[in-house]
């Protein structure tokens, strides 16, 4: 790989903040949008396992195709990427991750280039969509995008075929509308729970298993719906969640089945979750947070209260603000963060 620099490339370093995949996603995103290149060394530093890894070498192709870009260094392991994007590419895209790894990363780190592009583009992406350490296809679907629809940003999902680690096997296909009437995101409150609903399904497992969790649930968070969902799928796994709808806001947690816990323990830890926001005045959680800053940097702005601040969070907001003329402000109010982003 030619390590000289590139004229008005950024140097990143994926070793600060968190270290993992994240500084690498949303640097080709960012990259795509602005048409500028970037240089990233040590990427995931921080995993047990570093440079690239397939879910991520998937980033990288998509990314390269939608943008005609002028890559070096994607390759499986690689710990050093050069990417120069050219015009983004709108139409109808098919990707295969080839394995358990994240659909739902790949979607994000695609989705701001495609939906700042005149025109509408249909993906599918065939992988993983309930993985341990991403967002699940339930939670985009009844949280992030729901979040990003109140700016304007409009995406069809649907999660066809669930994919389950570790055969993986699964399909989400996504229509992104153009980015044509943007608002500003001002969420600070809540406002008064509606309902609390519990989902929960086992794929090619027992289904009593799915039950179970349900049940326990209801003890625990006097649901105002239970039910048990029928996934398609070729994978073995199991997943429940909790959606929340308030009268602004709706939150969704999630958590996966595992091999050596009983469904009751999963159904434990997760009502715990919920119960531990449920307590708080934040209007988005951990995960939310993070994902909420890239829309808003590049709309316009906005502010809402957070549950807490991560090490993520703080790494994605350094990484935004070096592509963007933006600024993002992290300020602790009580027990609760407000979140700033002007543009």
């Amino acid at each position: 790989m030619n390590t000289q620099l590139k004229p008005q490339t950024i140097q990143l370093d994926g070793s600060i903040g968190e270290g993992g995949g994240q500084i690498l996603r949303t640097a080709l995103s960012l990259s795509m949008l602005t048409g500028i290149p970037f240089e990233l060394v040590n990427i995931r530093a921080g995993r047990k396992k570093p440079g690239l890894m397939r879910q991520h070498l998937v980033c990288v192709q998509a990314s390269q195709r939608i943008s005609n870009a002028t890559v070096e260094g994607a390759e499986l392991h690689s710990q050093k990427l050069y990417f120069q994007p050219q015009q983004v590419q709108t139409g109808k895209y098919d990707f295969q991750i080839g394995s358990a790894g994240s659909t739902i990363l790949v979607l994000q780190t695609l989705l701001p280039a495609l939906m700042m592009q005149a025109e509408a583009s249909h993906i599918n992406i065939h992988g993983g969509t309930h993985n341990p350490m991403a967002p699940t296809a339930d939670f985009i679907s009844h949280c992030f995008l729901p979040n990003l629809q109140k700016i304007g940003i409009q995406v069809d999902f649907e999660c066809e075929r669930a994919g389950f680690f570790p055969i993986g096997a699964g399909q989400i296909n996504a229509t992104i509308q153009p980015w044509t009437t943007q608002t500003q995101y001002t969420v600070l409150k809540k406002g008064k729970l509606i309902e609390v609903n519990g989902f929960a399904t086992a794929l090619n497992i027992p289904s009593n298993i799915a039950d179970r969790e349900l049940e326990v649930l209801n003890n625990k968070l006097d649901l105002t719906q239970r039910k048990r969902l029928n996934f398609q799928g070729i994978s073995q796994g199991n997943t429940a969640f909790v959606i929340l709808n308030y009268e602004h806001h709706q939150q969704v947690f999630s958590a996966l089945g595992e091999m050596k816990k009983s469904a009751e323990k999963v159904a434990h830890d997760l009502a715990k979750q919920v119960k531990t926001y449920l307590a708080t005045d934040a209007v988005a959680d951990e995960y939310l947070t993070d994902q909420l800053l890239l829309p808003l940097a590049l709309g316009k702005g906005g502010e809402f209260s957070a549950q807490m601040i991560s090490e993520h969070t703080r790494t994605q907001a350094a990484m935004i603000q070096k592509f963007i003329d933006c600024e993002i402000h992290f300020e602790k109010i009580d027990d609760i963060f407000k979140v700033s982003v002007k543009i």
